[in-house]
């Protein structure tokens, strides 16, 4: 039976990411900080792993807002990467969006803004606030416990 480690609110990414230099698909060379996210996330695996002996890591999730400045598919693709041939490598690395929303400052509405457009579908109101969309959270980690670990828990 899994053991889900809540991480909820525990801690963000950002801070810590690395600038990784790529090239994007017009050419020009820019720098990839999803690798960097990536290698944090990694980093936070090892580290609960290593709390749990014998568990072992399945799944770990994270939320990424859309005004976030992170590229979902290059998170997936760089976190592909860092754990391709370690004992990582069977973790998933689930990617929960988050679009962005805001809260009339009027009718106190809440509304997706879509194509930047912030006026209010209630009211018509253009005042508001982002409420979500920011978002780059470490949601969970999924963890598989031995299974003899789960037979001996029994007998006690």
């Amino acid at each position: 039976m899994g053991q889900v480690v809540n991480l909820r609110g525990g801690w963000q990414f950002g801070a810590q990411a690395a600038n990784v230099p790529h090239k994007t698909a017009t050419g020009r060379m820019e720098t990839m900080h999803e690798l960097g996210i990536a290698n944090s996330v990694l980093d936070t695996v090892r580290a609960e792993a290593a709390l749990r002996p014998g568990a072992v890591p399945t799944k770990v999730a994270v939320r990424v807002g859309e005004l976030s400045g992170i590229d979902p598919d290059a998170l997936a693709f760089s976190f592909e990467a860092l754990t391709a041939d370690t004992e990582y490598q069977r973790v998933k690395l689930e990617i929960e969006t988050r679009p962005r929303e805001h809260r009339c400052n009027g009718c106190g509405a809440t509304f997706r803004v879509v194509d930047y457009c912030v006026l209010c579908p209630k009211c018509g109101s253009t005042r508001s606030q982002c409420i979500s969309g920011e978002e780059l959270e470490l949601l969970y980690l999924e963890m598989e416990e031995p299974w003899n670990a789960c037979l001996s828990s029994e007998k006690s």
